[in-house]
C-alpha cells in the first residue's frame, strides 16, 4: 500500500512539474484579462490573446511548454463542453419554427459561403470553414471549437488565432451600430432581438447589444444566440466525418468526446435537475477555461506571424458577416 501511495505520489508530482508552469502562466494571463476587461469594458477574450502573444517567448521554454499545451487543448475542449449548461431544449422551442429554420439556414449558408469567399479570395476551403463557423455559430468558441477537429498544418493556430482576434473586433464593432440599425429600421423588440440574436457573433457582445435596446429585446437577443451555440453540435459532428480521413484515416469516424459532453450537459441542463447555483458556478468555469485556452493560444503565436495573412482573411470575415447579416435582416422581414 506504501508502494502505492509513494508511487501515485510521484507521480503526480512528475505532472505537477511537467505542466504547472504552463498552466499557472496561462491562469495568470486569464486574470490579468478579466481585470482589463472589467476596467475597460472590453472583451475578456480579447485581452487575453493580446496578453499571450507578449508572452510568446515562453512558447520555448521546456518548463512551460507542456502546461501552456494542455491549455490550449485539453482545457479548450473541457470549456466548451461546459458551454452546453447555458442552453435548454425549451429555448429552443419559445423560438418558433419559422425563427429556427432563418437561424439553420443562416449558419448553414454561411459555412458554405465563407468556403466559397475563402477560395475565391486566394485561401484555402479550411480557412473559410473556420471563418464561417466562427461568424454564423458563436464567435471565438465556435472557431476554438472547430479548430481541433480540423486537418493540422503549419498554419492551423496563425488562422485560429487570426480569426478569434477578427471575429471578436467585428462582434464589438456590431455591438455599438446594430442597435442603432434596428432603431433606424424601426423594428419592435422581438424582432430586434432575434436580429441581434441571430447575427452578432460572440454572447457578451449579444447580451450587451440586445439590452442596449430594452430588456425584452435583451431576453430575445440572449435566447436566438444560444440557440446558435447550440448548433456548434451538429456542425462540428459533421465536420468531423468530413474531414475524418485526413484526421484519423478512412473508414474511422471521430466522435469529439468535448462535444459528447456538450449534448449530455444540455439534456440535463433542460431537464432542470441542475441547481441554478451550480450551473452558474459551471458556466463561469466554462469561461475561465476558454479565456485560458485562448491565452495558451496567444501564447504560441508569434505577432509576426499573424501580420503575414494579409487583407483576404479579413475580407473573408467582412464578408460573411456581411452576408449572415442581409440573411438574417431578409428573413425577419418575409416572416414578418
Amino acid at each position: 500500500m506504501q508502494k502505492l501511495l509513494k508511487s501515485l505520489s510521484q507521480k503526480t508530482n512528475g505532472h505537477v512539474r511537467a505542466f504547472g508552469p504552463g498552466i499557472l502562466i496561462c491562469c495568470t494571463i486569464a486574470a490579468a484579462a478579466q481585470l482589463l476587461s472589467v476596467n475597460y469594458s472590453a472583451p475578456q477574450m480579447l485581452f487575453a490573446l493580446l496578453l499571450g502573444i507578449a508572452f510568446n517567448f515562453l512558447s520555448d521554454e521546456k518548463h512551460s511548454e507542456k502546461g501552456i499545451e494542455f491549455s490550449a487543448t485539453t482545457l479548450l475542449r473541457f470549456g466548451v463542453a461546459l458551454l452546453g449548461l447555458r442552453i435548454t431544449f425549451d429555448q429552443v422551442l419559445d423560438l418558433g419554427l419559422n425563427t429556427v429554420s432563418l437561424l439553420i439556414g443562416g449558419v448553414i449558408l454561411t459555412l458554405l459561403f465563407g468556403v466559397i469567399a475563402s477560395r475565391i479570395l486566394g485561401r484555402r476551403a479550411r480557412f473559410g470553414v473556420l471563418t464561417g463557423g466562427a461568424v454564423a455559430i458563436c464567435g471565438a468558441s465556435a472557431a476554438l471549437a472547430i479548430a481541433t477537429i480540423l486537418p493540422k498544418s503549419k498554419f492551423s493556430e496563425r488562422d485560429t488565432i487570426f480569426t478569434v482576434i477578427a471575429v471578436t473586433t467585428f462582434s464589438t464593432i456590431a455591438m455599438i451600430l446594430y442597435p442603432l440599425l434596428t432603431a433606424f429600421l424601426e423594428l419592435d423588440n422581438r424582432t430586434s432581438g432575434i436580429f441581434i440574436g441571430g447575427t452578432v457573433h460572440d454572447v457578451a457582445q449579444v447580451v450587451g447589444a440586445g439590452y442596449i435596446i430594452s430588456n425584452e429585446a435583451g431576453d430575445f437577443a440572449t435566447v436566438t444566440k444560444l440557440f446558435r451555440v447550440a448548433m456548434l453540435v451538429p456542425i462540428v459532428l459533421v465536420l468531423s466525418v468530413i474531414f475524418q480521413s485526413e484526421n484519423k484515416g478512412a473508414g474511422q469516424v471521430p466522435l469529439p468526446f468535448f462535444i459528447i459532453g456538450f449534448c449530455i450537459l444540455v439534456a440535463v441542463n433542460s431537464s432542470g435537475v441542475v441547481p441554478s447555483g451550480i450551473r452558474f458556478f459551471f458556466i463561469d468555469i466554462s469561461r475561465w477555461c476558454l479565456v485560458t485556452a485562448i491565452a495558451a493560444l496567444g501564447i504560441k503565436t508569434s505577432l509576426k506571424s499573424i501580420m503575414t495573412v494579409g487583407y483576404q482573411p479579413v475580407a473573408v470575415i467582412f464578408l460573411e458577416t456581411v452576408f449572415i447579416g442581409i440573411w438574417i435582416l431578409g428573413g425577419l422581414y418575409v416572416f414578418r
